[in-house]
């Protein structure tokens, strides 16, 4: 079974992104193996529009049947709020949450971000699943792309 990950702006960006690249590019490459799907948001374009075009356009190298494609919903606003509700982040980090919340609904198997902040971190990871467990949701495994590629035995 393809393995479903969400992927949020920061693994877009990583990209080309000198400290991300490497872990970036081999995600990608499971992605053009068709090892694994993207899902990816109306969110996530919103906020490719204030992105350079180089960024912009990497989606758009590779045909739609290799995404997953979501919209942002009355459903996920209210989780997301129910994050910042909790204290899990403040509300600076909205659209964060908004993407946590997205992945959640969508049961994808996974979420990568390169966002260590208010992302990858365990304590909001735990406070982001403590929240979901509370109101019926899912757990959420959160990571950075370099945890999603495989390494070949060296």
């Amino acid at each position: 079974m393809v393995q479903r990950i969400y992927i949020d702006t920061s693994v877009v960006g990583g990209y080309f992104d000198e400290e991300f690249k490497e872990a970036t590019i081999k995600l990608f490459q499971r992605l053009e193996a068709q090892e694994v799907k993207f899902v990816v948001s109306d969110l996530l374009d919103l906020e490719l529009i204030e992105a350079p075009i180089h960024v912009r356009e990497l989606l758009l190298k590779y045909p739609a049947h290799y995404f997953e494609r979501i919209e942002l919903t009355e459903e996920a606003i209210k989780l997301a709020n129910l994050y910042v509700e909790n204290n899990v982040v403040g509300i600076t980090s909205i659209e964060d949450c908004r993407h946590i919340a997205l992945a959640s609904i969508n049961k994808v198997d996974v979420l990568a971000s390169w966002n260590f902040k208010h992302i990858v971190n365990l304590d909001r990871i735990k406070g982001y699943n403590s929240v979901n467990l509370k109101i019926g949701y899912s757990m959420l495994e959160i990571r950075s792309p370099k945890d999603l590629v495989r390494y070949e035995n060296e």
